[in-house]
């Protein structure tokens, strides 16, 4: 499990600067995952007994095997297929798929199934769609709290900042409202295509000012170029929208085809860039090689969610 940054520690060392990229790097010792584990037949089973998309899956998540042995996963609706061509995703990008009526009922049975107390909801980019899938997302939220009574957190895409599509994911009123930042905004072009930084911080802003007691969330990948001085810029803009909880991990290149790692940041950095970010206000913050969105969002909310 990921612990939160202890405010009194402070960084022994200034972290040192992103060193050039390596053609070809081995994973480092930290960056090791046990085999699969007993209780990951559970989950899967579920999973495909309904028909259901996992980011887990999808995304490739180094943590699948821990996350799916304690009979927990994250669920991935509208689909399987991402209008965005993100440089760091392995979701499958292409035709899209059309919306299922059954799906918000489909994840709540999950949840049941698995005895989900606190349900973690995303999606795929969906652009094409008039609101973005922010219906669905209203219904799968509420179609999860009646049947399992489960706190539910929901990582959105940004609805291309269609306020009214945000505002209608607000009123299922979930949990913890999280959405990614996923780099520095000088990488943007590269890692988050057609998306845009500043629409990112209006998303959050947005949430606060219609739901100012609703917890907003958001998350960083660190290993592509970005710099410690890029990194606090962010955190900044991030408390200046009134985030309360933030993750920082490492980027792992799915495929040959997504872009490269350009530094594997040690634990003990992550621990240091942690304090940092901690130092600014955050109400926890989880910062590790295995921290994801989601991962263990359950216990992080746990300090903030009453």
């Amino acid at each position: 499990m990921t612990s939160m940054i202890a405010l009194d520690i402070l960084p022994a060392e200034p972290v040192p600067a992103v060193p050039p990229p390596i053609a070809k790097r081995r994973l480092p010792s930290w960056l090791k995952r046990p085999m699969p584990q007993p209780g990951m037949a559970y989950t899967s089973n579920v999973i495909s007994d309904l028909r259901l998309e996992t980011v887990c899956e999808s995304a490739k998540c180094p943590n699948r095997t821990e996350c799916w042995s304690k009979q927990t996963a994250t669920f991935m609706i509208l689909g399987n297929v991402c209008t965005r061509p993100c440089g760091f995703c392995s979701v499958p990008k292409g035709k899209t798929e059309t919306l299922q009526a059954d799906e918000p009922g489909r994840v709540a049975e999950a949840a049941e199934r698995l005895g989900l107390q606190y349900v973690v909801i995303t999606s795929v980019t969906r652009d094409d769609l008039t609101d973005g899938g922010a219906e669905h997302f209203y219904e799968c939220v509420l179609a999860v709290r009646e049947r399992t009574g489960a706190k539910v957190e929901v990582l959105t895409p940004d609805f291309l900042g269609n306020r009214a599509a945000i505002s209608r994911v607000i009123a299922s009123r979930p949990d913890v409202f999280n959405h990614n930042t996923e780099t520095v905004p000088r990488l943007y072009h590269r890692v988050r295509r057609n998306a845009e930084y500043q629409r990112t911080l209006d998303l959050l802003k947005q949430v606060k000012d219609e739901a100012p007691d609703m917890p907003t969330k958001s998350g960083l990948m660190l290993g592509l170029g970005e710099t410690l001085d890029e990194l606090l810029d962010v955190f900044a803009d991030l408390r200046a929208v009134g985030c309360d909880m933030l993750t920082l991990g490492q980027y792992l290149q799915p495929t040959p085809d997504h872009l490269p790692v350009e530094r594997y940041v040690p634990p003990e950095e992550f621990d240091e860039i942690g304090v940092l970010a901690k130092r600014l206000g955050f109400g926890m913050v989880a910062s590790g090689p295995f921290v994801r969105s989601s991962y263990h969002a359950g216990e992080m909310a746990a300090g903030i969610v009453a």
